[in-house]
């Protein structure tokens, strides 16, 4: 049975809740409540607003025992109903005074209090702009009556896990709306709480999350930092007090605490980039060259994190997939590295990443990695009066056939990007051709081969005219090689 587009599904509904005959009954007609309050609100006269929120407050005081989901349906009809009943003037006042004195409703005050900031952008309302803004700033207005009634929630809760739960679901929502005066969270003891209990080995998974997503929104909230700098210092100083709890977590392989803040995730490393790429373009707008010196260490430090996370599995065989989604993450990081590289300098970076190479005996996956990284930035290198170019050159077309395919794959890619080199060094060209023509007999290696010679003919046009005939011969024998259309087309070019 479906009542939500009927006219008498309100009166039918509200029947059902008063009547409270099961908890099946009781959610659908919350349920269908929320629905129309959403959709078709405007099919009540404007004097049965009054009415409907009396209505609804009666009844989510009453079946508040009977289901958190349907507490969590009627919550959402109240807020609905709330931003869309104009004459329902200072409702988080109302609701507060109503109801903070009892603690068998603040759970369900809660509920409302933080479904009320989440819906106020809700595309199921038929509310216009100026409404919300309105709504906006009454909320803002209220807003440190709800932060004093979390903190009076605080100290009924004692060590109630769910309590707290619910306490930081709401705080964060307030955050995420972006009404909270900084300032004043600055100095709020909710915030000292938020770390305490991060920072707290004992504290629960389900806790851990409520706290960080809390964080989180708080972070969100502070993105101009010069108009938030309290609360962003704040922040700051308490998130660096987490290093400990963090390293604890990841000692006891607790992953679901471990996975509400960093780890060695795609996903969450990911999330970063944005940051970065934001520095980087202030940075460069700066152009001072201390600040940029402050930021080089960091930056460094990134570039080395970065190839870490391009290493590919140990048990990895063959070459590197480029349109996965780990391939498309090392594209990603390509494309930041090269927005990077200003601030530390690429012929620094790149003599560094080789040192790694040169000085050790990193695993295949190691090398690879740090290939890869130096692949991004080689032309970006100076080409005048640099050995280290040279000398990288000179070792990768004397890598052996019997290195891993992956390292040989990215290792051709990296000769295709120094081209110059091989221009400005022609005594090169023979062994780098050899080394890239033995790569394109190799299926897996073909395509990125292809691409590589089609690089150094490009640049090396005027040294090529010797090596004629042994083009030509490819260019007959394309069909014979296991080429992409497009690495086809350009030894053709």
């Amino acid at each position: 049975m479906c009542l939500h587009p009927q006219v008498h599904a309100w009166e039918i509904s509200d029947q059902l809740l008063q009547i409270r005959q099961d908890v099946e009954s009781c959610y659908f007609a919350a349920q269908t409540m929320k629905m129309k309050i959403q959709t078709s609100f405007y099919e009540l006269p404007t004097d049965s607003h009054a009415s409907l929120r009396d209505s609804l407050l009666s009844h989510i005081q009453n079946l508040k025992d009977l289901s958190p989901v349907i507490v969590t349906q009627l919550a959402l009809a109240i807020a609905d109903l709330a931003l869309q009943m104009a004459s329902w003037k200072g409702c988080v006042q109302t609701l507060v005074e109503k109801y903070s004195n009892d603690v068998t409703s603040l759970p369900f005050l809660l509920e409302i209090l933080t479904v009320l900031p989440e819906e106020v952008h809700s595309r199921s309302l038929r509310i216009g702009a100026n409404r919300r803004t309105e709504i906006i700033e009454d909320l803002a207005y209220y807003s440190s009556t709800v932060v004093s009634l979390l903190m009076t929630c605080v100290e009924k809760a004692g060590n109630d896990e769910k309590m707290l739960i619910k306490i930081f679901r709401c705080l964060g929502s307030w955050f995420n709306l972006g009404v909270l005066d900084s300032t004043f969270m600055a100095n709020s003891k909710l915030l000292s709480l938020l770390f305490e209990v991060l920072q707290q080995d004992k504290t629960s998974s389900n806790l851990h999350e409520a706290a960080s997503d809390c964080v989180c929104s708080a972070l969100y909230a502070i993105e101009n930092v010069e108009t938030n700098l309290p609360l962003a210092l704040q922040l700051f100083q308490g998130v660096l007090t987490l290093e400990s709890a963090y390293h604890m977590a990841v000692a006891r392989e607790d992953l679901d605490k471990v996975g509400h803040c960093s780890y060695p995730i795609l996903l969450v490393v990911e999330i970063s980039f944005n940051f970065w790429y934001r520095l980087g373009e202030h940075l460069y707008k700066t152009e001072d060259a201390v600040i940029h010196s402050i930021f080089k260490a960091y930056i460094q430090r990134l570039l080395h994190a970065l190839a870490r996370h391009c290493q590919l599995d140990s048990d990895h065989e063959g070459v590197p997939e480029e349109t996965d989604d780990f391939g498309e993450f090392r594209m990603r990081v390509s494309d930041l590295v090269k927005d990077l590289i200003f601030l530390v300098g690429s012929v620094e970076c790149f003599a560094q990443l080789y040192a790694t190479l040169k000085d050790g005996n990193p695993p295949w996956e190691v090398t690879e990695a740090v290939l890869f990284i130096m692949a991004s930035i080689a032309k970006s290198v100076d080409q005048e009066n640099n050995p280290t170019l040279v000398e990288v050159l000179e070792g990768v077309v004397r890598l052996p056939e019997t290195v891993h395919t992956a390292v040989r794959y990215t290792s051709i890619e990296l000769v295709g990007e120094m081209s110059e080199v091989v221009d400005r060094n022609p005594q090169f060209l023979d062994p780098v051709l050899g080394y890239l023509m033995k790569g394109l007999c190799d299926r897996r290696l073909a395509s990125a081969a292809a691409k590589a010679i089609h690089n150094i003919c490009s640049v090396c046009r005027d040294h090529m005219a010797q090596h004629f005939t042994g083009l030509l011969e490819i260019a007959r024998s394309l069909d014979s090689f296991t080429l992409s259309p497009e690495a086809a087309v350009g030894l053709l070019k």
